[in-house]
């Protein structure tokens, strides 16, 4: 697998990445979940080359580190390990969470992600979410001292608008920013994408496969599971849910002429807009992982981006990505 390097930082990784939040929260059938098969695939990741793994402490909470901890022991030289920090959930209900970017809580929080993980160094550190009461560049210069201090090798944030990236960048150098990108989801092309390039800053896709619903797996509301975070998402719901099958139906037919998968496809329209791009889809089950690497073989032409761009051009999906109330937390 070739790898493609995030910004201009000298960080390399798999051009595809893995995301790990699904082996323990948020998709609900908790019941149903295996940490054998998870620990399966993250092994079955790296021997394919595959070695940017994606995690953080509110997943679970802390149970995900913990599973990723356990995954890659004996394995961290071949370990390009993220984690984020700065959602902070009640323990007592995980549903109401928070956020914090304050100096002292940073340096708590990686202490904790450091040891759940067992590793003594986190290869990129991330912002989860921009905190509205602390000045970013507080934030910024707190992760600065993890550098300095060999705890955190490169720092990012997650969801940053345009402003908020220059000047976290003008207290030290951010080496990815990863936020919502897929064929339903273009926010970043306002502006965030172009301001990376100019900062020299990677681009780290998550929910590259808009939460599993550009799969085509997910044919109606009663295919997710009552505890599935989705089910609260507006575009899985009523009339907005019809009108996203739709885009899928199409993206099924496209992916059909070119002999993939429709995951297949959207993965490799996400690698086609540049190469400083990285998508993190997640999966914990081995098949769907070697299913969604197979999309670094599929080849879009001209007339293939110009296709998808007439089936699924910007602003297509309907809904909300996020209930309305945690809107403003994004691209803050």
């Amino acid at each position: 697998m070739e790898p493609r390097e995030l910004g201009r930082s000298g960080l390399k990784v798999s051009a595809l990445g893995l995301g790990c939040m699904g082996m323990s929260d948020f998709y609900g059938s908790a019941g149903a979940r295996s940490e054998s098969e998870s620990v399966k695939t993250i092994h079955r990741a790296l021997d394919l080359g595959l070695n940017f793994l994606d995690t953080a402490d509110m997943y679970g909470p802390f149970l995900n580190e913990e599973l990723v901890g356990r995954a890659i022991k004996g394995h961290r030289e071949r370990v390009v390990l993220a984690t984020k920090f700065g959602i902070v959930r009640d323990p007592k209900d995980p549903s109401v969470r928070g956020v914090n970017g304050k100096p002292d809580y940073v340096k708590q929080a990686c202490d904790g992600s450091l040891k759940r993980l067992g590793v003594d160094h986190i290869d990129l550190y991330y912002l989860h979410r921009v905190d509205p009461k602390t000045p970013i560049e507080e934030t910024v210069g707190a992760m600065a001292d993890l550098v300095r201090a060999g705890k955190v090798r490169h720092i990012g944030l997650s969801e940053a608008s345009v402003a908020t990236l220059h000047r976290a960048h003008k207290i030290h150098p951010i080496t990815a920013l990863q936020s919502e990108y897929s064929l339903w989801t273009r926010d970043p092309e306002d502006g965030v994408l172009q301001t990376c390039r100019e900062l020299g800053i990677g681009f780290v896709a998550y929910s590259p496969l808009g939460r599993g619903f550009l799969t085509g797996q997910i044919k109606k509301f009663a295919d997710l599971a009552s505890d599935d975070y989705r089910r609260h998402s507006p575009r899985f719901q009523g009339e907005n849910f019809n009108k996203n099958l739709e885009l899928v139906s199409h993206i099924e037919s496209l992916a059909k002429k070119k002999n993939c998968q429709p995951s297949q496809l959207a993965l490799a329209w996400v690698l086609a807009q540049g190469e400083d791009i990285v998508p993190i889809p997640g999966t914990k089950r081995v098949a769907y992982l070697e299913e969604n690497l197979k999309a670094l073989d599929v080849k879009l032409t001209r007339e293939d981006l110009s296709e998808i761009a007439r089936i699924s051009p910007k602003g297509v999906a309907a809904g909300l990505r996020y209930p309305e109330a945690m809107m403003s937390s994004v691209n803050a």
